[in-house]
């Protein structure tokens, strides 16, 4: 009848590894824990039967043979409540996956941990509740606690499934909406409540419950799914956004109405959303995660996320999300130190601990560790229909003794960290396996061989890397005042030196913008007019080199104050009388999204050595600078740059074909608040020669008419 004194103990200190040994139906006897319960009845198909109280909010009843039944619980001042038993339900993951997690290849982790509504027939009735699983390998005992327990511990201990380290409890009428966290018992005798890691819907911040959570969202995304490919000879410009910082207060749905339409009108052909999982930390913008498998809620629901996203897709637009797998926040609710120990992290802090960031590294070389990211990022895919992951700090994630005095070298002496790599090739191969038209794309500052190389041939298989090298040498050029660009000049060209080594995207993103960098309007020298003469060249410039384009909000019309996740995008810049320069670049970029998108010949080769030449490279003291792009269609544009402060109105260069050549976009132009130069409309060229009027600070795009 009674539980034994030991069992007892642990079971009150929510602390034993099988509660379902004592808990439910065994032998004949029922015994269920309801605190603060009145009264509670075993209700069966043919009797109700009261529950003796034998103390510690434990009750017992007979039950002669193994059958149906409910819990009659009454609690002080409320009507009686039935309930089933989720002492009775065997464990809801099963051998296979238990096996799986643990080599770390699970591959629906969602699925099967966290939380996940359940439905089961009986013969009283249909059954429906929640399953929860969570890993806790170090604890000594784990419960679930929500607002449907009063958050007492006692109520609903989970079960150890041995030496996996999974905690798992089934408790019927508990389902969506519901908020919960996990009460972890350590080893050291404290209790700690954490969220779940694989919650899939938070509370806004400051709040830190998990909340159950489940979608019957109808995509209608089907033909943009259908037609994704790998192929990236295609033109890809892409607007990097804050969501909560476009305007201020913007959300999902929101960004649905007003970026949609702004999209469409300026050009680009894709949206990059810095980070979206839950952050607690709002000035983090995102890159210190602590629930990777739900959407923020400072912004909607996950469901407006995904309805966001459906009208982006059936726009012609597509969807990068940025991951952060490099590390994670420190806050004593989330994944740091979960169950009392290093779990997530690694526990030697010269692997384990990001001191510049203040932020734990997740251990690479632990299956579970592994498999927790790998599963996270095909469900972003699964769930969300993104159409790539740009992933955030790969740096610092491939080198040892990143920004580290103290380090451990790996098993050779070496200084690069084998487990990161391991783990980024098995990423990035098992999403391009299941879902071979979404991209991964590296931040990756250093220079990592075969970053952008298949994983079959040893590389870290992603599709793109952003080109941090072009992106600050071509700042630093645009930042010198004209007269002395001319001692630079190999700042522009040293980037078709490794152009080929990998695939590139020319990034202009958020970090460009902020701590006191200032903005691309803040760095061009001069009054005003140079300034967005400085622009406009840049992005003429940008637009004409080989690699796909990124930009982050503003610098569409050059704003003009660095940004900030407190306040909005500077539309104030667009605003009344005086801001002309603005709109003149903001029809520029515009404009040239729509010329870029039309001509191959500016992206169909951005990764051949076919698809450019130099024709002028070497005059720094004119600092011009000519090249060709060549399209797969056997189309050809030139480029001709003047990035001095004085016109060249008769400037002769070689190109490498004979013909007409039609002006097919200016920067100059006085529809972009350019000078107005009257330049010919088409060119000539004769024994490969030809001469040109290129006004100061400009860029223009000739055509070989064929």
């Amino acid at each position: 009848m009674s539980i034994p004194a030991d069992d007892l103990h642990l079971l009150n200190q929510c602390r034993h590894f099988n509660p379902h040994g004592f808990y439910g139906w065994h032998d004949g006897t029922v015994h269920t824990r309801r605190p603060g319960a009145e009264r509670v009845e075993l209700v069966t198909s043919t009797d109700v039967l009261p529950m003796r109280n034998l103390g510690d909010d434990i009750f017992f009843a007979e039950l002669d043979e193994d059958q149906d039944y409910r819990l009659r619980i009454t609690y002080p001042a409320q009507p009686p409540r039935d309930i089933a038993d989720g002492y009775l339900f065997l464990p809801t993951l099963g051998s296979l996956d238990l096996h799986l997690i643990s080599e770390g290849r699970h591959e629906r982790l969602w699925e099967v941990l966290g939380a996940n509504l359940k439905t089961y027939p009986s013969e009283l009735g249909e059954i429906t509740g929640t399953a929860f699983a969570v890993w806790a390998p170090n604890a000594e005992g784990v419960s679930v606690v929500g607002d449907f327990c009063g958050w007492n511990a006692a109520q609903y201990p989970m079960r150890s499934l041995g030496s996996t380290g999974i905690w798992e409890v089934f408790i019927p009428g508990v389902g969506a909406g519901e908020r919960y966290k996990f009460a972890i018992h350590t080893k050291d005798g404290h209790r700690i409540d954490k969220a779940d890691p694989m919650a899939r819907k938070t509370l806004a911040p400051p709040e830190t419950a998990s909340v159950i959570e489940t979608s019957d969202y109808q995509w209608t995304d089907g033909e943009w799914i259908n037609s994704r490919t790998t192929d990236l000879d295609v033109p890809m410009s892409v607007y990097e956004v804050h969501v909560g910082s476009w305007k201020q207060g913007s959300n999902y749905a929101t960004l649905q109405e007003e970026l949609i339409p702004y999209l469409l009108e300026h050009g680009f052909t894709h949206v990059e959303l810095m980070p979206v999982a839950e952050h607690p930390f709002g000035g983090s913008w995102g890159y210190q995660v602590s629930s990777y498998y739900a959407p923020s809620a400072r912004w909607g629901n996950p469901d407006d996320l995904r309805s966001l996203i459906d009208a982006l897709h059936n726009a012609g637009i597509g969807v990068i999300v940025d991951w952060v797998p490099a590390h994670f926040p420190k806050d004593s609710f989330s994944l740091g130190k979960f169950d009392g120990q290093a779990c997530y992290e690694h526990p030697d802090p010269r692997r384990g601990e990001q001191q510049d960031w203040g932020t734990y590294v997740f251990d690479f070389g632990r299956n579970e560790v592994r498999n927790f990211l790998v599963a996270n990022a095909l469900y972003w895919a699964e769930e969300f229909h993104i159409d790539g992951l740009r992933v955030d700090a790969v740096a610092s994630m491939l080198y040892l003794d990143y920004s580290r005095d103290d380090w451990i070298p790996n098993v050779h002496g070496g200084r690069e960290n084998l487990e990161a790599v391991h783990f980024l090739q098995e990423a990035n191969a098992t999403l391009h396996r299941h879902h071979p038209g979404v991209l991964t794309i590296a931040e990756e500052s250093t220079s990592w061989p075969g970053v952008t190389d298949s994983t079959e041939n040893g590389g870290l298989g992603f599709n793109l890397k952003w080109n941090m090298g072009w992106m600050n040498d071509t700042l630093e050029y645009f930042g010198y005042d004209p007269i002395h660009r001319s001692y630079h000049h190999n700042e522009l060209t040293f980037s078709m030196v490794y152009a080929y080594s990998e695939r590139y995207m020319l990034p202009f993103s958020h970090d460009e913008v902020v701590h006191g960098k200032g903005t691309l309007w803040t760095r061009m020298p001069g009054d005003d007019w140079n300034k967005a003469a400085g622009v406009r060249a840049l992005f003429g410039y940008m637009f004409s080199h080989p690699g796909k384009k990124l930009m982050f909000m503003g610098c569409e019309f050059g704003q003009t104050t660095e940004w900030s996740e407190a306040h909005s995008v500077d539309w104030s810049n667009l605003e009344g009388w005086g801001h002309e320069y603005h709109h003149g670049i903001k029809r520029l970029v515009r404009d040239l999204n729509h010329t870029y998108q039309q001509h191959p010949a500016l992206w169909s080769q951005d990764f051949s050595q076919d698809g450019f030449q130099w024709v002028k490279a070497d005059d720094a003291n004119n600092s011009i600078l000519g090249y060709v792009r060549y399209g797969t269609d056997g189309s050809v544009i030139l480029a001709v740059c003047n990035f001095a402060g004085t016109s060249q109105p008769d400037y002769g260069m070689w190109v490498p074909e004979d013909g007409t050549w039609e002006l097919i976009f200016n920067t100059d132009d006085k529809a972009y608040e350019g000078a107005g130069n009257d330049l010919a409309q088409q060119i000539t060229s004769a024994d490969n020669s030809t001469n040109l009027h290129i006004p100061a600070q400009s860029v223009q795009w000739y055509k070989l008419q064929r």
